[in-house]
């Protein structure tokens, strides 16, 4: 017994790889005709396969929990890819491209003049109420304007198969080695498959990365000394930071490792002390100077934000981007699109209700059942309400929250997500998905092709953390004329 096509239930979302009852998407066509010629024991083979290949390259996500304390887990991965072909990831691309300048903009613009509010076109209550405005970051200007020089931002579709920006994520976003492992998994496992199809490569992605933080040097010198710095092997992202520093060929250090002596960033070696260039850090704002930010954090460098605004080091994302990262900024993106580059926006937000507004909030209120609630700051999927799965008594709840709290709150109607084949056992099953591409800003702007699908595993679930049960798939962007 083999996969099936014509029994496959779809249900009324867009598929990413069958259009209709046994008829595969003309990208997915080959894909499915293969898929479809192996046996039972095949797929048994190619699944165990595949999560050998992930034990043995040691791919790993952290959870927490209250009884366990943070467990390492192998990386949950479904061997059926998802296809999206390059006609419609060039659309896709360019919108990000848009979005992302537009954005670096707006974060340089609340530090500097503020013409933005000035103009009226975001109210200045959004600045006053935001978490993520580190009035220590005023006046800075970063090279080549950019504040957000690592961006992965969500994508969803809808059951039109239009692709929406689902939210922005610019502070310390994470998922991109999973990316590439998963491309070096299936690689592993279906070679064959590589051979049938002209799949554009991601695996430029650390070197592309490499270039952009060489480019941010303050020194002019051939081989800058950059770093990656890590909160520690406790962090949920960590086997991210130590694989990245790897395949850069750059230090990972934690704060201890590092050390400010007038006004320039060292790093403590066996033979001395070297000078540090640029940092990618991937510590939170609040944590990374304990001379600037919280004084308790063991994670940080002191003086660190002292020798950034001193101009001798850069460090990547720059601390206050967060500020474009606030869901209810999310809301204002197509106007700040419009007031930056005078273009219309090529890549749609999803519908989205600010309850800050008494009209929309109103509205909100009495549609609550029907709402995806999210707080301005959270991330992961936490602290959110999905009105049509909740009851009565939690949709009561963030009614209390909300009128507490309108600032903190925003809506948006909740959308069919689009599915992909997903196995579940030895046969494919509907399951939901996002896409998380990553973009790269320096002197010019370079998008991942394609991106860190994350899929719920859960049958009829939205949810696609890894943390909260989801799962991944290799991403595929392919070149049918190629």
């Amino acid at each position: 017994m083999a996969i099936r096509w014509g029994s496959y239930k779809k249900g009324p979302f867009f598929d990413e790889l069958i259009e209709g009852r046994n008829k595969p998407r003309p990208a997915a066509k080959e894909l499915c005709q293969y898929l479809r010629s192996l046996s039972d024991r095949d797929l048994v083979e190619y699944k165990t396969a595949a999560s050998t290949a992930i034990q043995v390259m040691g791919i790993t996500f952290t959870v927490y929990s209250e009884e366990e304390g943070s467990i390492d887990r192998a990386w949950p991965f479904d061997i059926i890819p998802r296809i999206i072909s390059t006609q419609e990831w060039q659309k896709v691309q360019e919108g990000l491209k848009q979005r992302v300048r537009a954005l670096n903009m707006f974060i340089d613009d609340l530090y500097n003049d503020q013409s933005i509010i000035k103009d009226e076109v975001v109210p200045a209550s959004l600045l006053e109420n935001s978490k993520n405005f580190l009035p220590q970051c005023k006046g800075i200007k970063p090279k080549h304007g950019v504040w957000a020089h690592i961006c992965g931002s969500d994508l969803v579709r809808d059951q039109n198969g239009t692709f929406y920006v689902l939210e922005d994520n610019l502070r310390v976003p994470s998922g991109v080695s999973y990316m590439l492992e998963n491309r070096h998994v299936m690689k592993r496992v279906f070679p064959e498959l590589f051979e049938k199809y002209n799949i554009l490569p991601v695996d430029n992605y650390a070197s592309d990365l490499y270039n952009m933080l060489c480019e941010l040097s303050p020194r002019d010198i051939e081989q800058p000394e950059i770093v990656v710095l890590t909160p520690g092997i406790y962090n949920s992202a960590y086997f991210e930071h130590a694989y990245l520093a790897q395949q850069m060929g750059a230090e990972l250090v934690i704060g201890s490792d590092l050390v400010v002596e007038d006004d320039i960033v060292y790093m403590r070696t066996v033979e001395g002390l070297s000078q540090v260039d640029v940092i990618y850090r991937r510590i939170d704002d609040a944590f990374i100077d304990p001379e600037a930010f919280r004084e308790d954090s063991m994670l940080g460098v002191p003086g660190i934000m002292r020798a950034w605004k001193a101009g001798n080091v850069s460090l990547a994302n720059a601390p206050g981007s967060g500020v474009a990262d606030d869901k209810v900024v999310y809301a204002y993106v197509p106007e700040i699109i419009r007031y930056y580059l005078n273009e219309e926006p090529l890549l749609p937000n999803v519908p989205t209700y600010k309850c800050m507004n008494k009209d929309e909030r109103d509205h909100v209120i009495a549609h609550i059942d029907e709402m995806v609630v999210k707080p301005a700051n959270e991330s992961g999927g936490y602290g959110m309400l999905i009105g049509p799965h909740a009851s009565k008594a939690e949709r009561e709840k963030f009614v209390r929250l909300i009128r507490r709290d309108p600032r903190n709150y925003v809506a948006q109607p909740m959308l069919l997500l689009s599915t992909a084949p997903t196995l579940i056992d030895t046969s494919a099953e509907a399951r939901h998905l996002d896409l998380r591409p990553f973009i790269l800003s320096g002197s010019d702007i370079c998008v991942t092709t394609g991106g860190l699908t994350r899929v719920a595993m859960r049958k009829g679930s939205t949810v696609v953390n890894s943390s909260q049960g989801g799962g991944s798939k290799d991403t595929w962007i392919v070149d049918m004329e190629g």
